[in-house]
């Protein structure tokens, strides 16, 4: 889990810096969102060539892996003066973040404890929520209070992916390394038949929230300096945090209900958070701005760790890199798509504007959640998993 939530502050640094590259460096709202776009076409890369590796190095080897390439990614982000090295960086780092997106999540879940049920869930979902959260705080609080404000995060990130590496090597493995690593490489994108009723449901839930945290990565840093009139890294940092951190709050509420009516409390929930922050835009309000984005993280939170249930519902030990695979492509192409289009659009429309798109896919992702969410079939069928291996419903 430690492994997890360090990958993703490490993802996270560069936010609270892209004012100050548009600043010093003249980087533009495109390049910014271009940036955004690489990580995740870095990602959606990783997750589809690179997603089963796990299940035949072992889930300890993949993971250090994943934290090297994260690691020389942070490193080469210490001298960002154009684009390109950005690019680059934040391209390491996708590929990186991708290889940890299948291999942590799915030794999370092996070594998790069966009870409670809804325990795996939420902490491979919302491992990353937190990890946004506490690398977008300690960068605006680093970038404003700290020496050597474009360099010293990244320094601390790479420290704790070295710390994290000495902890995956010390720690048991739960995947044994079997034959086939060659073959895992070839794309294939699967879940298992008794889940995938649940995908276009699913689908819809990690692209809307997804497309939302990459909209505070690539526009909310010009947002909160143009339309609400701050120019305080922490401040960027803590509104980007607001939005993950409460998705790590909310998360856990949804294991009340069924995986099916969490998702509709959850999209709903986050339908309502829009609403208030394009109202907050409109009228210039950053208080209003702040809770809504806590309010829609709670309904994100909520959502996607009721999806991911769903998914993960009575999965074997083989499965779960798979199933992390689709969920982290889907995500990541939540958070590519709507960004690679709102780049371009942004030398057109004003920001405003651009945010009511981004409301629009939340209402019609939260109509299709409410009308069309279903729970998993039981797989009474098969005698195969073991206490060990089984996850929660």
């Amino acid at each position: 889990m430690v492994s997890l939530v360090a990958s993703f502050a490490a993802s996270a640094a560069p936010i609270p810096l892209f004012n100050v590259y548009r600043a010093e460096d003249k980087f533009t709202n495109a390049g910014i969102s271009m940036a955004v776009v690489t990580t995740s076409v870095g990602t959606i890369a990783a997750l589809l060539v690179l997603g089963r590796l796990s299940n035949h190095l072992g889930r300890r080897l993949t993971a250090i892996a994943s934290l090297g390439l994260l690691l020389v990614g942070c490193l080469l982000l210490l001298n960002v003066h154009d684009i390109g090295t950005l690019l680059a960086g934040r391209l390491l780092m996708g590929v990186g973040t991708g290889l940890a997106s299948s291999s942590l999540t799915s030794y999370i879940v092996d070594a998790a404890p069966t009870r409670p049920e809804w325990l795996a869930a939420v902490a491979s979902s919302q491992g990353p929520m937190l990890g946004l959260t506490l690398g977008a705080v300690a960068s605006g609080a680093l970038v404003q209070f700290g020496p050597w404000p474009r360099n010293l995060i990244y320094l601390v990130c790479a420290g704790l992916l070295v710390l994290s590496a000495a902890l995956i090597a010390i720690s048991p493995e739960t995947a044994g390394p079997t034959p086939g690593a060659w073959r895992s490489l070839l794309p294939r994108v699967r879940v298992p038949a008794r889940v995938r009723h649940l995908l276009p449901v699913a689908a819809a839930v990690f692209l809307a929230t997804w497309a939302t945290g990459a909209f505070y990565q690539a526009f909310v840093p010009a947002l909160v300096e143009d339309q609400l009139h701050t120019h305080s890294p922490l401040t960027l940092g803590l509104v980007f945090a607001a939005y993950m951190a409460s998705s790590v709050l909310g998360a856990p509420l949804g294991g009340r209900v069924t995986s099916a009516a969490a998702q509709r409390i959850g999209m709903i929930v986050f339908l309502a958070g829009w609403i208030g922050i394009i109202t907050a835009i409109a009228i210039g309000t950053l208080a209003l701005f702040i809770a809504a984005t806590i309010v829609a993280g709670a309904g994100q939170g909520i959502a996607i760790s009721a999806a991911t249930r769903g998914l993960l519902h009575d999965s074997t030990l083989a499965d779960r890199a798979a199933i992390f695979s689709v969920i982290y492509v889907l995500c990541y192409s939540g958070a590519a798509f709507p960004s690679l289009i709102s780049g371009e659009l942004s030398n057109t429309f004003s920001l405003p504007q651009i945010v009511l798109g981004y409301g629009g896919l939340a209402v019609v992702a939260t109509l299709l959640t409410v009308l069309a969410a279903r729970n998993p079939h039981s797989d009474t069928g098969t005698n195969s998993l073991t206490t060990r291996g089984r996850v929660s419903r």
